[in-house]
């Protein structure tokens, strides 16, 4: 359920009167391979030193001092405050600058707060098993379950969607994950070691993965797979009144192997580190598209009750 996505931006090295002429010399560079290794090498030393440091604070001091962290200190710099405010004044122009600002702080303290979280094991575990769990959808599940029919679980980056998958496996579900691989190769065998311990299995984004994913599926499995983030290619569909390219595959998934399509989310409560989960009803079958902006329109009404967890650090909106 979990997915990472590092980008980078390329600079042209050349000055623009450089790059105007018609035959620029060409710019001899050393070999960079071994200095990315070091760079990604040291990275992953440092983000592993950084969370080894967290985790010997108690559960709820470790999560409240990441989430100040996140807001308070790395937001700012790293552009993520940026990237709220232009979000939110695209899809929200309505919102009072108070709300803005309080958003600008609340979102990148949820976003710290899921990040330790997930690499706190099994004391994360314990609070994603006592979560309360209720919804229209509950009874669905429970009865594909029985009834040895597949399940597909749409969610997103709400709160922390790693608590409902490790929720669902303490409760006896067959449940499996699928997730993209770290683009940083030193610190990706880590992050996959902590996937692992929230529950298995889990089908690796690539043909093989996809394989395994499909025979989990025909074998009456559950899945859950995150939906809302920019899918190149994938259907003009919107989410907050504006056009948001989404990924049918879930839906289409569900057509071909008659797996229910059921979204859930948790939500984190007041007290920033308990959650309730609810699942929302059944998508009705009908076609991908219809399917998948059923889903967009849910996960929408959930966000706007709780604007403040919903990541809104994505590029969500590429094409508006």
């Amino acid at each position: 359920m979990t997915e990472l996505a590092i980008m980078s931006d390329s600079v042209n090295p050349l000055p623009a009167s450089s790059r105007a002429q018609k035959w620029p010399r060409p710019v001899n560079r050393p070999n960079s391979a071994p200095l990315k290794k070091f760079g990604l090498y040291t990275g992953a030393l440092a983000a592993r030193s950084i969370i080894g440091l967290l985790l010997f604070l108690p559960y709820a001091t470790r999560v409240r001092t990441m989430g100040w962290l996140m807001s308070r200190v790395v937001a700012f710099p790293t552009g993520l405050t940026t990237r709220i405010r232009k979000n939110l004044a695209l899809v929200r122009p309505d919102l009072p600058k108070a709300e803005v600002k309080r958003l600008c702080r609340a979102v990148p303290d949820n976003a710290g707060r899921s990040l330790i979280e997930f690499y706190s094991g099994a004391e994360f575990a314990e609070r994603a098993k006592a979560a309360k769990i209720s919804g229209p959808g509950l009874g669905a599940l429970e009865q594909a379950r029985a009834q040895g029919r597949p399940v597909i679980l749409v969610t997103g980056h709400f709160a922390n969607y790693e608590v409902c998958r490790a929720h669902l496996i303490a409760r006896g579900h067959n449940m499996g994950g699928f997730y993209r691989k770290m683009s940083n190769p030193y610190f990706n065998p880590y992050y996959v070691r902590m996937l692992s311990s929230l529950g298995t299995p889990l089908f690796e984004q690539g043909r093989r993965g996809m394989v395994e994913m499909v025979r989990h599926l025909r074998a009456g499995g559950v899945l859950a797979i995150l939906t809302d983030i920019h899918a190149q290619g994938g259907a003009r569909l919107t989410f907050f009144g504006e056009q948001a390219y989404t990924s049918t595959v879930t839906a289409e998934l569900s057509l071909k192997y008659n797996a229910v399509l059921i979204p859930i989310y948790a939500i984190r409560q007041p007290n920033g580190l308990d959650f309730e989960i609810t699942v929302q009803a059944p998508i009705v079958p009908s076609d991908p598209v219809t399917m998948t902006q059923d889903v967009n329109d849910g996960l929408e009404k959930l966000v706007r009750s709780h604007m403040e967890q919903w990541f809104w650090v994505h590029r969500r909106w590429k094409s508006a």
